[in-house]
């Protein structure tokens, strides 16, 4: 039999070498074994042991004590026969495990039923939900990402979800801040994830971070400052519904992942035209980067650039220029 296909049914490269030795010399003894395959005897009997659990050795008739090497026809019909039970077995295992998942999901959603918003401290509780949820979706999830909930540490979470949930034929469709272009990491998952088949849109400002499954169940922080601090599950079909149809009307304006043309003159791009409405309404440089995800000097770097292209000599100046260009 070959050495391959033994291991492959259980047996050691040893217990495989000393079956293929009793086969060549029917009548050898534990020493002979061993002298011929260079082993002690003590492996050389660990081996028998070994063939004899796999049904692989039968006694010799009129010799107590003296065992045989099986046929490796007899041999191979014995070891299927055991393999195929270990596979129904394992199948029913598989079954039962999935009846119980599915009867653990069914009360968790009969007790979500009955508790309209459910809270979740802290991140390791929010993550093994969205686990949960990652596994119960049928037909969609969208989400909105703001770019101070996208750590590494959350990326690295998300991804295999993302991934697990696309593979399944889910669609996801995700909204993401414009200035998540000035991150190279962010940039990276942003083309791994629509080259997996997600669905990527941008808008200038993100208000918060939100979830939501099937359109009937959606996750946002219980602090939308910190989101590290957990989430509140809302099944509330009416206020699902109100979120998602928030989302559906940012979806249709945010702009596609990748459409990044260089604007004419006389266009603007929607982070720029974001960065001029939050100037024109008195809010500081500092404000305006906190709101759209960027650094201060990137704020007065983009005001500089949209000054040069009204030709505007001052912050005021080009204020009017923008206004009467349409701009603001």
């Amino acid at each position: 039999m070959n050495a391959r296909l033994l291991e492959a049914l259980g047996a050691s490269p040893a217990a495989a070498d000393v079956y293929r030795t009793m086969l060549v010399q029917p009548t050898a003894g534990v020493a002979e074994i061993a002298a011929a395959l260079g082993m002690g005897t003590q492996a050389v009997r660990a081996a028998l042991d070994e063939l004899a659990d796999l049904t692989l050795l039968r006694p010799v008739a009129g010799r107590p004590g003296q065992m045989r090497a099986v046929s490796p026809t007899v041999a191979l019909n014995a070891l299927l026969e055991q393999a195929q039970v270990g596979v129904q077995l394992r199948q029913r295992q598989i079954e039962d495990t999935r009846d119980a998942i599915a009867s653990m999901l069914d009360q968790q959603a009969r007790r979500a039923d009955a508790e309209p918003v459910v809270r979740f401290i802290g991140l390791e509780a929010v993550r093994t939900r969205l686990e949960e949820l990652a596994v119960s979706v049928k037909h969609e999830v969208v989400s909105f990402n703001p770019n101070a909930a996208q750590t590494p540490d959350a990326k690295d979470a998300s991804s295999p979800l993302n991934q697990q949930v696309l593979e399944r034929g889910v669609r996801i469709r995700a909204i993401y801040q414009d200035s998540f272009r000035n991150n190279v990491q962010m940039l990276a998952y942003a083309n791994w994830f629509t080259q997996l088949g997600g669905e990527l849109r941008c808008m200038p400002i993100v208000p918060a971070l939100m979830v939501i499954y099937d359109a009937e169940v959606a996750l946002v922080p219980i602090d939308v400052t910190d989101s590290k601090q957990g989430a509140l599950e809302i099944r509330s079909l009416g206020l699902v519904a109100i979120l998602h149809a928030y989302f559906q009307q940012a979806w249709a304006a945010a702009t596609e992942f990748g459409d990044r043309t260089v604007p004419e003159d006389d266009e603007l791009i929607p982070l720029e035209s974001q960065l001029l409405r939050l100037l024109a309404n008195g809010q500081t440089d500092e404000a305006v980067g906190r709101d759209l995800s960027l650094s201060t000097r990137t704020v007065r770097r983009m005001m500089a650039n949209l000054m040069t292209r009204l030709n505007a000599r001052s912050r005021f100046q080009a204020g009017i220029k923008a206004a009467e260009r349409g701009w603001l």
